[in-house]
């Protein structure tokens, strides 16, 4: 299968085209080659889909595959349907869960889940608070261009090696420095995410054998303490004492829900996002995604911590002087 990358040199899009090279298939990555390398084994193709010409370099190509992973810009989704969209065999968008528009019904699946209407007309397609209906404009082009032959995929947290979010890796992080740790929630609460790995391969096994629809991508949901207790097992360390903290205390406190400066990641305020991380993937499963143990991420999470610095100034997660005061502030409430 020769499959082309839209992307390819970061995170997501680097992992999909490692993983087909190492399933034996010819890989074509094209991208501006700003945010980082294609890995080796593979061909590069500089385009620049900003540019209405942009994908001219791909002309003469023919793919059996594409997959494309654009953020959420309509325009750029379009321009490379255009270019090379009648001569892929099938396509693969790699969407969000941000499309959803009920975000507190647990256990809805893709097939059924209620999905944001696009963005008005004109708006602007770097705005973040508008990514769900971009997301969703962007799945709307790849239908009525390609539909029979369109595979989306709607990640959800995607978490594991070269992730430069911080969001999963804060957890391991901490669980190996051991003493209290203070986790936001309830034991039962749910927690869903997907190894940027499983996902990778997902995607590559649906274009070798032509699986088509709009899917959840990510693992089962699982409760929050099972989770943590895994993690702490695996990364081994000091004796580790969990603190369950209420959701709408740290908020009182200022601290933010899943991502961000000051914030506590894999927290979202429920109700309100319960059916975020709880989504019914079963189909997904059926279609032939697999998941790693969470022992198993979590290992590999703080391998790439320790990569990138364990005493970093964090895009995610609090600093432990931050987590020490929550801490004490909430044995003195209590």
């Amino acid at each position: 299968m020769h499959l082309l990358v839209l992307g390819g040199t970061v995170f997501l899009s680097r992992t999909v085209a490692e993983t087909a090279r190492d399933a034996g298939h010819q890989v074509t990555c094209a991208a501006r080659g700003v945010s980082g390398n294609p890995p080796d084994g593979v061909e590069f193709v500089q385009v620049d889909r900003d540019q209405p010409d942009g994908l001219a370099a791909l002309d003469a190509a023919e793919f059996d595959a594409v997959v494309d992973v654009e953020v959420q810009s309509p325009t750029r989704v379009r321009r490379a349907l255009d270019a090379v969209g009648a001569k892929a065999g099938h396509w693969t968008y790699v969407s969000s869960g941000s499309v959803y528009g009920d975000e507190e019904t647990t256990g809805q699946d893709a097939a059924s889940a209620p999905v944001v209407a696009p963005p008005p007309k004109g708006s602007d397609e770097t705005d973040r608070e508008l990514h769900g209906p971009f997301k969703a404009a962007c799945e709307a082009a790849v239908r009525e261009a390609v539909g029979v032959k369109a595979f989306v995929c709607r990640a959800g947290l995607i978490v594991g090696p070269r992730d430069a979010s911080d969001r999963f890796g804060y957890w391991p992080a901490r669980l190996a420095a051991g003493g209290e740790v203070l986790v936001p929630g309830a034991p039962d609460d749910l927690v869903q995410y997907v190894d940027v790995r499983d996902l990778a391969q997902w995607i590559v096994h649906c274009a070798q054998n032509w699986v088509v629809g709009t899917f959840d991508a990510v693992a089962a949901p699982q409760p929050w303490g099972t989770v943590i207790d895994a993690m702490a097992t695996a990364v081994g360390g000091p004796e580790v004492a969990l603190t369950w903290v209420p959701g709408p205390w740290l908020g009182e406190q200022g601290v933010a829900p899943w991502a961000g400066p000051d914030s506590l990641p894999l927290w979202l305020p429920l109700p309100a996002y319960a059916g975020f991380m709880s989504r019914d993937v079963s189909a997904s499963l059926e279609a032939g995604l697999t998941t790693r143990s969470t022992a198993e991420i979590a290992t590999s999470a703080l391998e790439w911590e320790q990569v990138l610095g364990l005493d970093r100034d964090r895009r995610s997660g609090i600093t432990r002087e931050r987590e020490a005061d929550l801490l004490a502030a909430w044995h003195a409430a209590v």
